[in-house]
């Protein structure tokens, strides 16, 4: 049994008890609603142990289950052994939501451990508006059971919890933002008058960096600073720790017409926001932050709230001319610190000479070291998956020094990694053979590469969903009875979290229009639990479509007599293993794309390559 966990569970029981709770829900969320936290707000690893990025924990009197997506699937079956966390695996037949699991586990408890109670308790500032609406008729209808928001438990029991952060935030130079803090609010409050709205609150961090032009280091592998922007029709604060602020930063600021408070300070802010209305978006916004606009300070009429998108979430995913060169600058430095790594590889691969053998762990670190001699790079964009031979089928799978194991000259390394440039962040997987593999191994592996290949050849119109274009890279593979369940792409930031949306590529229904300047990844993959796993990815820039020959019919432009039409511009640098690929498996045009697709990976990333480098990169760009 795992002491510490349930050591900590004892104790968080403790103070339900005090507090006569039937059970409370520690979601992943921090008060930003950010993908990935600062480690002050990890409460649901605290608590349970798992580490994924998405997750929920719940823990009544007498049991306790986390609810996790596909992609954790395996990595959280692991980290819960041996604690009392039963997995619950989202989106599969038969799994309950969390309202109707604490229905039947709450009363069905013995009346001296659930004392009775039908109370549950969330914390509200890491809970969104719309989180704890829904929570509210959920649990109303299963039983009756109601929802407290005002105290986190953790705060009680979590010794030696990290601090918030105080890092320094830096200013991000117009060279790459490529537009002025001052612009950026201009549009912003031009967005908010067409949705007739005052003013905004902006609660999320990445979008609050995007408009500032500044950049820090508060959440790892993302540049972001913990902080509040409040905008109104005249002017702006940003709420913030003013420890966090350099002289530079708060003199650019103060020429910016930015006001500075105390971070603490945004509920005094909001219970004396005097404009007529204000936009939050209640799944970004949290409960506690909405309510205190919502219900007003009792001595005036509460503002109108406009429950809206921040309008700031599809501004940053269109990226300017700047910010689009410094894509390509940055993934031909990425490209050829991969080139450098796959070469070492390679090499140790056909020697196996090395007296200490090369592991998970030991070849993201050579990568992450490549990766630091290129100019501009500040940070790796997430922990590297390093996964091989069985490990590949986790699919977001992290080595540590407890899972990881010495790489062999045989089978296939899935690595998926990514870095953090100043003028641009990459995220690219291959999925590497390292000597002989079965048959299986070869045709799942071509599988997903047609799979790839049909995304990266699609032209769409302009405002399609991502959504529409997800069958392209399951075609082939669902002929075979094969398929996923993680995205299939997703926008990637300018030196901002490499997950960024709202647009992505996937079977869900995801509304967000595709439209020219955007980046998106394409990564299908196939995982065979216990065997191996496969991921191709790339990250694209949407562009204009042009004419691929002579007798093409989409014009130079890509503008037809049914609208703008667009295509995908690769602009990952890197070869495509092609020593599992099973050629006859592949079209002519599939085939022509690969080809086209190396040559202009040769012919970018050979002048930056020593020789030998050449010589290397020269084959595996080869003709298939």
């Amino acid at each position: 049994m795992n002491t510490t966990i349930n050591d900590r569970l004892a104790a968080l029981r403790e103070e339900m008890q005090r507090e006569h709770l039937a059970a409370v829900i520690i979601p992943s969320s921090d008060p930003h609603q950010s993908e990935y936290t600062a480690a002050h707000w990890k409460g649901r690893e605290y608590i349970s142990g798992f580490d994924g990025s998405a997750g929920t924990a719940v823990v009544t009197m007498t049991s306790a289950a986390l609810w996790t997506d596909s992609r954790y699937f395996l990595a959280a079956e692991e980290q819960l052994h041996g604690t009392e966390f039963q997995l619950m695996k989202l989106k599969m037949e038969g799994t309950p939501t969390i309202a109707q699991w604490l229905g039947k586990e709450i009363t069905s408890a013995p009346p001296l451990t659930s004392h009775l109670s039908t109370e549950v308790a969330i914390d509200g500032m890491v809970a969104s508006a719309n989180e704890v609406r829904e929570l509210v008729k959920e649990l109303r209808s299963e039983g009756g059971l109601t929802l407290r928001t005002n105290f986190d438990l953790l705060a009680r029991i979590w010794r030696n919890r990290p601090p918030v952060p105080m890092n320094p935030v830096e200013i991000y130079p117009m060279e790459y933002a490529g537009e002025s803090c001052a612009s950026k609010l201009q549009r912003i409050r031009q967005a908010l008058r067409q949705q007739h709205a005052d003013g905004m609150l902006m609660a999320s961090l990445d979008d609050i960096a995007w408009t500032l032009n500044l950049r820090g280091t508060d959440v790892h592998c993302t540049p972001v600073f913990v902080s509040y922007l409040l905008i109104t029709s005249h002017d702006a604060t940003l709420f913030i720790y003013r420890e966090k602020l350099t002289a530079e930063v708060s003199a650019y600021l103060k020429a910016e017409g930015i006001g500075v408070e105390d971070y603490g300070q945004v509920k005094n802010a909001l219970s004396n926001y005097f404009e007529y209305n204000i936009l939050m978006d209640p799944d970004e916004v949290n409960h506690t932050l909405y309510n205190i606009v919502a219900a007003g300070d009792g001595h005036r009429q509460a503002p109108l709230v406009i429950e809206a998108e921040s309008p700031v979430k599809r501004m940053k995913t269109i990226k300017n001319a700047v910010e689009q060169e410094g894509f390509r600058r940055a993934m031909l430095r990425d490209g050829v610190a991969m080139v450098k790594f796959l070469k070492w590889l390679d090499e140790f691969c056909g020697a196996h000479k090395s007296n200490v053998p090369f592991t998970e762990l030991s070849v993201s670190e050579q990568l992450r070291q490549l990766r630091a001699e290129q100019s501009l790079f500040r940070d790796i964009s997430f922990d590297t998956i390093a996964a091989y031979g069985p490990h590949g089928a986790v699919v977001h799978y992290e080595p540590t020094p407890e899972t990881d194991i010495p790489l062999q000259p045989e089978d296939l390394l899935l690595l998926d990694s990514g870095a953090q440039y100043i003028d641009g962040t990459t995220d690219i997987t291959r999925t590497i053979a390292l000597g002989p593999l079965t048959d299986e191994m070869r045709r799942v592996y071509t599988l997903v590469l047609k799979g790839h290949i049909q995304v990266e050849l699609a032209r769409f119109p302009q405002g399609i969903s991502g959504t529409q274009l997800d069958v392209l890279a399951k075609r082939a593979m669902w002929c075979d009875g094969l398929s996923y369940l993680h995205g299939t792409g997703h926008g990637v930031g300018t030196y901002l979290s490499v997950h960024e949306g709202p647009h992505q590529i996937r079977m869900e229904w995801k509304p967000a229009p595709l439209v020219a300047g955007m980046t998106v990844t394409d990564e299908p993959g196939i995982y065979l639990a216990g065997r191996f796993g496969v991921r191709i990815e790339n990250t694209l820039l949407i562009v204009p479509a042009t004419p691929r020959s002579a007798d093409d019919q989409i014009p130079q432009d890509g503008l037809t007599e049914f609208g703008q039409f667009l295509q995908f511009e690769p602009l990952t640098l890197c070869p495509i293993d092609k020593r599992p690929i099973l050629s006859e498996m592949l079209d002519a045009e599939e085939r022509q794309w690969l080809d086209n697709y190396h040559q202009m990976v040769y012919e970018r990333l050979s002048p930056m390559l020593s020789e030998d480098e050449t010589n290397w990169l020269k084959k595996a760009c080869s003709p298939l």
